[in-house]
């Protein structure tokens, strides 16, 4: 019995010996991988591009903010698969002043594979592709299975555009779709105590009502309907057509079009087969049939924007997701702002030397109030310091997202920004009717205090307590507005007018005085090195630094693979478990934009 007993105790042992061995080697494995393709990526600036070369741009994938952001694949990495090559806005337009201007480069080519990017960020790519073809040089867009709305947007500056002959092309429309929870938390006793201040301020519509208000209704039949004639103008002028008939066309395309109408209404140029697409291109770069094409991607094509660079410089800081992470915990690969990290990146900045001026990218829906002024506070101590700021907004630069811009000498945004929603609100859980009622369980209270229980699990707030808490939200929006009017030069009262929480297209944004010009980060940094008098030959350099990328992995993989089994586990009820569990971490005074997932 002993004798087994020594055997089972030494084969446990040898057995988590090599476990531990088999780890450290693969550990090792992994670290020399990352650290081998995160030199060889580190070293390499721009690529030696051949004659005759084209960039490509492959539409599919999401378009972030900044290259070099993507999560990385273990697997890939321990396969030899190297590092994942993400595509950035940054990259992207990099990439692009720089094929116009490369001998070698003969063509930009647009492959349509379903872009997941918001309309402000596609509208910045799509102006830096007319720029291109100011140098004389060809654009050609193809879609192979099809080419969707996005795509489109992008691939209407083309000169040509080809498609699949039985591919097909889909235009129909932007909308604003927004799960209402109101019934889903009456049936599991939740009750959302809400406390508010903007007739417009709907980000807690969901947990109140049923159905949309009047007031969400018309702010978001305005701002979508905006956005969505701009991209009709924009798709109409350069395909020479009529806006008012290619809208009305929109409402005919059930699903999608067939190739032979697309081409009927002028919306493609020719069909072709992906082999026929290739010797199309072989005839517009001197490339002998059955030869490969000289393709080049944005990210060997782009200047590289990470590395430090030496001397005086303008800071391009980028705030980009929610503001300290509100609502709960964010999707694997999500970005959000820590208002304490960036307000310290912005103040090391002030006291920098070299740094003569900051463009602050903002793309945040907003978040904590708290966290807002914080940053609101450093960006107000760098523009003290007589340093010029000026902000450029993404796709969303709304509610913290404007309180963070409005102090800012001079804001840019895209036509098809989403902005303002000045307001604020508190949402307080109460699970009072299922803990009590569903459950069984009775939260009995002892308080030296009548408050003393604010806050607790499972008990409701009474009369005084809901107002003052609404008082305090009441505060925050009157710091709120006075904030946006001093930033803005105009009286508060003016501020409140426009306010009340409502969103605003980028246009019209500009019209009641949110924003000064329409551009992007380029625009902006032009702006700000001619007021820190900086001449033409500026340089610029991204802020916060990029994260570690061993850690970043790490990181990311562990939360994939938790929310991986936990989809396959709960299927179809794996997004609502988010959004209740986004419901839930909502527990603060929050300035938060909408969230209607603007469908495309």
């Amino acid at each position: 019995m002993m004798k087994k007993f020594i055997l089972i105790v030494c084969g446990s042992f040898v057995g988590a010996f090599l476990a531990f061995l088999f780890f450290m080697v693969a550990s090792m494995i992994m670290s020399f991988a990352i650290m081998g393709s995160m030199g060889m990526n580190s070293k390499k600036k721009t690529v030696s591009v051949s004659k005759h070369s084209i960039l490509k741009l492959d539409l599919g994938t999401t378009i972030s903010e900044r290259g070099g952001q993507a999560p990385i694949d273990m697997m890939s990495l321990l396969q030899g698969e190297g590092m994942p090559q993400d595509l950035g806005l940054n990259t992207v337009v990099s990439a692009i002043e720089n094929a116009a201007t490369d001998k070698n480069i003969d063509g930009i080519y647009i492959e349509c594979n379903g872009v997941s990017a918001a309309p402000a960020t596609l509208k910045t790519m799509r102006r830096a592709l007319k720029e291109f073809k100011k140098s004389g040089k060809w654009i050609a867009a193809y879609g192979h299975e099809g080419i969707n709305q996005a795509d489109y947007y992008l691939a209407s500056v083309a000169d040509s555009i080809y498609l699949n002959p039985v591919g097909a092309l889909d235009l129909h429309g932007l909308a604003s779709v927004t799960p209402y929870m109101k019934k889903l938390l009456d049936k599991v006793g939740v009750e959302m105590q809400v406390v508010r201040v903007g007739t417009f301020k709907s980000a807690v519509e969901p947990y109140m009502l049923e159905d949309i208000s009047d007031a969400n209704r018309l702010q978001q039949e305005h701002y979508l309907g905006a956005i969505w004639k701009e991209m009709i103008d924009s798709i109409a002028a350069d395909r020479k057509l009529q806006s008012a008939a290619l809208n009305t066309l929109c409402d005919s395309m059930i699903i999608t079009m067939e190739p032979q109408r697309v081409i009927q209404y002028k919306l493609i140029d020719k069909l072709a087969y992906r082999t026929e697409m290739d010797d199309i291109l072989r005839a517009r770069t001197q490339v002998e049939k059955g030869k490969d094409l000289n393709f080049v991607s944005p990210n060997d094509m782009a200047s590289s924007l990470e590395d430090a660079v030496a001397g005086d410089h303008i800071a391009v800081v980028y705030a980009v997701g929610e503001i300290d992470g509100a609502g709960g915990m964010m999707s694997a690969g999500e970005e959000g702002i820590d208002s304490e990290k960036l307000s310290k990146t912005i103040h090391d900045l002030m006291e920098d030397d070299n740094v003569k001026g900051m463009v602050f990218r903002v793309n945040s829906p907003g978040g904590s109030a708290f966290g807002s002024e914080q940053i609101w506070k450093a960006v107000m101590d760098f523009k003290a310091s007589g340093k010029p700021v000026a902000v450029s907004m993404g796709d969303y630069a709304a509610s913290g997202g404007y309180y963070i811009s409005c102090c800012a000498d001079r804001i840019f945004a895209e036509r098809t920004t989403i902005t303002g929603s000045i307001g604020i609100f508190g949402v307080i859980p109460c699970p009072h009717d299922l803990i009590e009622n569903k459950l069984g369980v009775h939260m009995a209270s002892v308080k030296t205090n009548e408050n003393a229980d604010l806050g607790a699990m499972g008990l409701k707030l009474t009369p005084a307590q809901r107002a003052g808490l609404q008082n305090m939200v009441n505060q925050g929006y009157e710091l709120f507005t006075k904030r946006c009017a001093d930033g803005r030069h105009v009286t508060q009262d003016s501020i409140k007018k426009i306010a009340e929480g409502r969103v605003w297209d980028g246009m019209t944004a500009k019209q009641i005085g949110l924003v000064d010009d329409f551009g992007g980060i380029r625009e902006a940094v032009a702006w700000v090195a001619n007021k820190a008098k900086m001449g033409k030959d500026y340089k610029t350099q991204n802020y916060p630094t990029q994260s570690d990328k061993l850690m970043e992995m790490l990181d990311k993989y562990m939360v994939s693979r938790y929310e991986a089994r936990l989809r396959g586990e709960m299927g179809l009820l794996y997004d609502w478990h988010k959004q209740l569990q986004r419901i839930m971490g909502r527990d603060q005074v929050l300035c938060l934009m909408p969230e209607g997932e603007i469908r495309l």
